[in-house]
């Protein structure tokens, strides 16, 4: 494969899956990793792509929402993993709090039904529970954003702010070091940052590909996180930076 013939082929597989790994770039194309990150510095020059820690997200359409439908495909697995994990922190008669994250999802669908008062503002974690009994389910108002199956603008904030819960689950685009928690829409973040505040214990459900990835809008610091749980393919140099925040990491 010609260097220019590799490059137009890391440009596609970035765009068509929305983050990739080095690692498996480097058995695509049967090159040295080296070789592949030095070819993400280059396209990352060009604009072509964004790097993250340990392989690159795609900047094709970063200000809009990825569907719902494309979401619940990408880095499923370790979606699955991190929502079941995030299910044990839950005790029965908690208050807590699901964004309309795919990962949310997932812990929607394992959850058992006990009792809990569960705030949301997805769509579809309100209707995955409508089925558990004892399990009394609240849903925020306001405009419904189609991608994402969620409501979000002035009004779903106003709604928030009238509760306050004991654990908030939440998902996001990145997580940067420097930087902080970020979304690709304005709305969605703008009510992840209020179910930032209105939590005793915020846990943050994030795959290893969202880590150096700075999104469209800020959401909250990462000193506003208690808990995050993640995947093993987490490197070290982050894991040490998080435990320099005194940030309590889940790995699964």
């Amino acid at each position: 494969m010609l260097v220019a013939e590799r490059y137009e082929r890391i440009v596609q597989l970035v765009n068509e899956r929305g983050s990739i790994r080095v690692t498996e770039l480097s058995e695509i194309c049967q090159v040295t990793e080296e070789t592949i990150r030095r070819d993400l510095d280059k396209l990352e020059a060009t604009g072509k792509l964004r790097r993250s820690h340990g392989g690159a997200v795609s900047v094709k359409e970063q200000h809009s929402e990825t569907p719902y439908a494309e979401r619940e495909i990408i880095h499923a697995d370790e979606k699955r993993r991190i929502a079941a994990e995030a299910v044990n922190c839950i005790s029965p008669k908690d208050r807590i709090l699901l964004d309309a994250s795919t990962t949310a999802w997932y812990m929607a669908a394992s959850l058992p039904d006990m009792p809990l008062t569960v705030l949301t503002n997805s769509i579809r974690v309100a209707t995955e529970l409508s089925t558990k009994e004892k399990i009394q389910v609240i849903a925020a108002g306001g405009q419904l954003a189609q991608r994402s199956l969620s409501f979000v603008g002035p009004l779903a904030e106003r709604s928030l702010e009238s509760y306050h819960v004991d654990k908030a689950f939440l998902s996001c685009k990145g997580v940067h070091m420097e930087r902080g928690i970020s979304e690709s829409h304005e709305l969605q973040a703008r009510v992840k940052s209020k179910m930032v505040g209105m939590a005793d214990h915020v846990y943050l459900l994030a795959d290893a590909s969202k880590f150096g990835v700075q999104a469209f809008t800020h959401v909250a610091n990462l000193q506003e996180i208690h808990t995050l749980i993640t995947d093993r393919g987490i490197d070290e140099l982050t894991l040490a930076q998080l435990k320099e925040k005194a940030i309590e990491v889940i790995i699964v």
